[in-house]
């Protein structure tokens, strides 16, 4: 059974934030202007095909998706969610640096810094 840090937090339209990724974008979002989200987005380009994107935004389009959990707000756009459906939002502090990463049950390869991923 997975343990609490592995499960997602919040889970909307199918896309998962683990507690430890919610405890780092609050801890970012507290250094930011009032009503700031952490925006994630799917883009064309990196080393796989895709590859994620990550902003602090105070602007949110009347379509986006919001995972909210107390002071951790994420926004994802309908276009980013289609490619992230049944994705988790996790972050790691480990040997090779602290990130954010997202496990992609569509993805059918990724690289090694966890942000690009191939359909």
């Amino acid at each position: 059974m997975p343990s609490t840090e592995d499960r997602p937090m919040t889970e909307t339209s199918s896309v998962g934030v683990t507690a430890s990724a919610a405890r780092r974008i609050a801890e970012i979002l507290s250094a930011e202007p009032p009503q700031s989200m952490l925006r994630v987005s799917v883009e064309g380009g990196g080393c796989s095909g895709f590859q994620y994107k990550f902003d602090v935004t105070r602007e949110r389009e009347a379509d986006d998706v919001i995972i909210a959990e107390g002071a951790a707000t994420v926004v994802i756009d309908p276009v980013s969610l289609e490619y992230m459906s049944g994705s988790n939002i996790d972050f790691v502090d480990d040997l090779i640096g602290a990130s954010f990463r997202i496990a992609n049950p569509h993805a059918t390869a990724s690289c090694g810094c966890g942000t690009s991923f191939a359909l």
